[in-house]
């Protein structure tokens, strides 16, 4: 699936395991290439760019993580530990040990909530990110209509609690994935690859991946608001370029002007443009050729 990549692990200074797939070391042919880092969301893996990053390799020197929590990396147990800011020094600590000083971002969902921390916390890492189908946290949270809370459930669900979520998710979660990542497009399940998609619900039948994911959602709804609540306060603003995109069948189009609210969380006169895909929520899955197009044009 990844052709050319080889999988490794870093284990970071708290003794977490970031797992990680990138160009063979040996490729002295991408050894000069500008490093690229792509972060998936949830509920998923670095398995999402599988019809992306095979297609970047002579232009970038591509990192694909699986966030902690997610797929093969670590899962600790505290709501702590999935604070965006936490999450944000592993990518860091990753990029540290591949000898990358700055590098591109294209992140999508929860990787992009990671991605706007890591902006804001290290401006002179990352050069230029593009977003992925999200609005920065706190104005999602803050802004809430019947609109959005009925199409993103899930942000309401998985904050109760434990272990209130992680027993309805684990009771039955083959069809919680079919249903919930189903149910998102159009297409229904036919936008994943079968490999990517049974490894998607292996990990989901997972206790301890099932809690992380859950307490990923609960940071969010509370450490990650008074963090982001803090850089505002203090002026502590996105300083590289963003690009902004998010699928024209989702959430974002109808409840959010994103290029308005990422503007907002941007210091002033740094470019910020986006639009909207013919996709749904899985854009990088159901839409790749944009987000090839979009990453070889913009990160540059």
């Amino acid at each position: 699936m990844f052709e050319g990549f080889e999988p490794f692990t870093v284990t970071t200074d708290r003794d977490l395991d970031v797992s990680i797939y990138g160009l063979k070391s040996g490729d002295t042919s991408s050894s000069s290439l500008p490093p690229l880092l792509l972060i998936h969301g949830f509920p998923q893996s670095r398995h999402i760019w599988h019809r992306v990053a095979p297609q970047l390799t002579d232009q970038y020197t591509v990192v694909m993580i699986d966030l902690r929590g997610y797929g093969d990396s670590s899962k600790p147990e505290s709501v702590a530990a999935y604070a965006k800011s936490a999450m944000a020094r592993d990518c860091i600590e990753v990029m540290d040990s591949l000898g990358f000083d700055s590098f591109f971002v294209c992140a999508h969902d929860r990787g992009a909530r990671v991605s706007h921390k890591l902006c804001v916390d290290y401006p002179q890492r990352v050069k230029r990110a593009i977003l992925l189908d999200i609005c920065p946290t706190l104005a999602m949270y803050t802004t809430t209509d019947f609109e959005f809370a009925k199409a993103y459930f899930h942000w309401f669900f998985l904050i109760q609690k434990a272990p209130l979520p992680e027993s309805l998710i684990l009771a039955n979660t083959r069809t919680f994935a079919e249903l919930f990542m189903g149910g998102r497009q159009a297409g229904g399940l036919k936008i994943f690859d079968q490999e990517c998609w049974e490894f998607y619900v292996k990990v989901l039948e997972d206790p301890a991946a099932v809690h992380s994911m859950c307490q990923d959602y609960r940071a969010s709804s509370t450490l990650d608001l008074d963090e982001a609540r803090t850089d505002l306060a203090e002026g502590r603003l996105v300083q590289c370029p963003l690009l902004v995109l998010w699928g024209k069948h989702g959430v974002i189009e109808r409840c959010f002007d994103a290029v308005k609210e990422w503007r907002s969380v941007t210091k002033k006169g740094v470019s910020v443009t986006g639009h909207s895909i013919d996709s749904g929520h899985y854009i990088a899955e159901e839409a790749p050729q944009d987000i090839v197009s979009s990453i070889r044009e913009f990160l540059v």
